[in-house]
């Protein structure tokens, strides 16, 4: 009785695409998140009678052949990369990404990481860094008696003190790009980090190579839509009801066949 085998493929796929939902849901608020997506494939197929095969003396062949699927299988959770609205916070060091490009920030192991969460502090040193505490590349540092800041969209970084009219630049900050931002593998707290799939990081400044340009007193906001994902969810819910209607179902053929006298 392969539909056992079969349906249970299909609520391990249902079940996947309902925590991937779910994921979005909870990340609806996550500033600068992109919503995924559960993609699935068909299992290999059962070959009981080839197509093309020669099926009498005078050559005459089978047109279609019997092929009977095994399932489905999940092919990869792809991200949607969308723009999300930006919100304005009147944030000294928010700034939002109006692109498709990445900060590069440094983890505590020197290994480079990219995101596009603009929620920036300053440590007790005046370094520009992530809210979980991260460098951001490359390193500007915000003098103590600097008594404002201001980041215009080219990404130049220019303090004002008190005792000086004219604001002094600190640094530019830079963009990354990628050939296939798909491929940038998620390590949470979001960040991603390069793969082989990602393709090299390619740096630029704001504005240049369509990477965008920033945007002080703004965060992006998550480009999950609700109602989207409410719709999915209960077409996800429907699918594994139906996966083990078919399962029932094939539990009674067997209880009729054992019970067969």
């Amino acid at each position: 009785m392969r539909a056992l085998k079969i349906a249970a493929t299909g609520m391990a796929a249902q079940q996947m695409r309902v925590e991937t939902i779910s994921n979005n849901l909870a990340n609806m608020s996550t500033t600068g998140y992109n919503t995924r997506r559960a993609e699935f494939a068909d299992l290999h197929y059962q070959q009981l009678a080839r197509a093309g095969t020669v099926n009498a003396a005078d050559g005459t062949v089978l047109p279609t052949g019997v092929q009977l699927g095994l399932g489905v299988r999940p092919s990869a959770i792809t991200v949607h990369l969308a723009q999300g609205a930006l919100s304005a916070t009147g944030g000294d060091l928010d700034i939002a990404i109006d692109g498709r490009g990445f900060l590069e920030v440094t983890l505590p192991s020197g290994q480079a990481a990219y995101t596009r969460d603009g929620a920036l502090k300053r440590t007790g040193e005046g370094l520009i860094v992530t809210s979980d505490g991260f460098a951001v590349a490359p390193e500007i540092t915000i003098p103590d008696d600097a008594r404002s800041i201001s980041i215009n969209a080219d990404g130049e970084v220019y303090a004002y003190f008190r005792e000086n009219a004219e604001a002094q630049l600190l640094g530019q900050f830079t963009l990354v790009g990628f050939t296939n931002p798909k491929g940038l593998e998620a390590i949470g707290g979001n960040l991603f980090t390069e793969t082989e799939a990602s393709g090299q990081p390619l740096v630029g400044d704001p504005g240049e190579d369509g990477l965008g340009m920033l945007r002080q007193g703004y965060l992006e906001e998550s480009s999950v839509d609700p109602v989207r994902e409410i719709t999915e969810l209960i077409e996800a819910q429907r699918g594994y009801e139906l996966n083990s209607k078919v399962i029932s179902a094939a539990d009674q053929m067997l209880g009729a066949t054992t019970q067969v006298r």
